[in-house]
């Protein structure tokens, strides 16, 4: 066997994860959109094959955020090289901490504490906050988690670990359980998705609506992220995976 096909063998003896969840009609999503629609267009029976028309929202379900999302000038999903597709994989665990505080903000200190413990982010890799956040997906309301008032409570990224990760550890890519990269109290502070419009206007991308993130090793991980070739397409639903050791410690 070729050195390759060997390195192959290895990879399907460790754990292989799956971080996206099912796209149907009913799932939690971006309240400016609308939900997946689907059309039969031809049946085996009467036309000799299957085929199904989908409509949805570019950034629907588990997805891909290209830098052109939000900034003019930056790549498409189209222009996001392989490489950059599958990357080392870091995960801060923050389940225990967010079960506490919905509006949890994941902070530079939270990463500092993390590389004490875990060793320094490299560069060219792709950091995941695990929040245990997509336990919730299954319920809409409580994925939206909003008050009295209308407002919701989700965690997130703050900003300076955002700017920490760009600027002084060159991260490639981040991911996160919820819809939206800002906690949910920060969006309302600035009227804005600070946190998002900074990062993917650095020329990286993120990764939105992860699933089994609470399965994950905080390091020794490898992440695929299996995007379509849309032509300027701003993202798109993805087919998300880990691979991690056999022997897991989530520590």
């Amino acid at each position: 066997m070729s050195n390759l096909t060997e390195q192959l063998t290895f990879l399907k003896q460790q754990e292989w994860i799956d971080l996206t969840h099912l796209v149907h009609p009913e799932i939690p999503y971006f309240p400016a959109f609308k939900p997946i629609e689907e059309q039969t267009l031809f049946t085996v029976a009467a036309d000799g094959f299957y085929a199904k028309e989908y409509t949805l929202a570019s950034q629907y379900g588990t997805h891909i955020d290209a830098p052109v999302h939000f900034w003019e000038e930056g790549r498409s999903l189209d222009e996001l090289s392989l490489k950059e597709l599958v990357l080392p994989l870091y995960v801060i665990h923050k389940e225990e901490q967010v079960k506490q505080n919905h509006d949890y903000r994941l902070s530079v200190e939270d990463i500092l504490a993390f590389e004490q413990k875990h060793g320094k982010i490299s560069p060219d890799s792709f950091v995941a906050f695990a929040s245990g956040w997509s336990a919730r997906f299954d319920e809409p309301a409580d994925f939206y988690n909003q008050d009295e008032d209308g407002n919701s409570h989700t965690p997130g990224w703050s900003l300076e670990a955002l700017k920490f990760l760009h600027e002084e550890r060159q991260v490639k890519a981040i991911g996160h359980e919820t819809l939206d990269t800002d906690a949910a109290i920060d969006y309302r502070k600035n009227n804005d998705l600070v946190g998002e419009r900074y990062w993917l206007t650095q020329n990286n991308y993120q990764v939105e609506v992860l699933t089994n993130l609470s399965e994950l090793p905080a390091t020794g991980g490898i992440i695929f992220v299996g995007a379509t070739k849309i032509k300027e397409a701003t993202g798109f639903t993805a087919r998300v995976f880990a691979i991690v050791p056999n022997s897991i410690d989530l520590a």
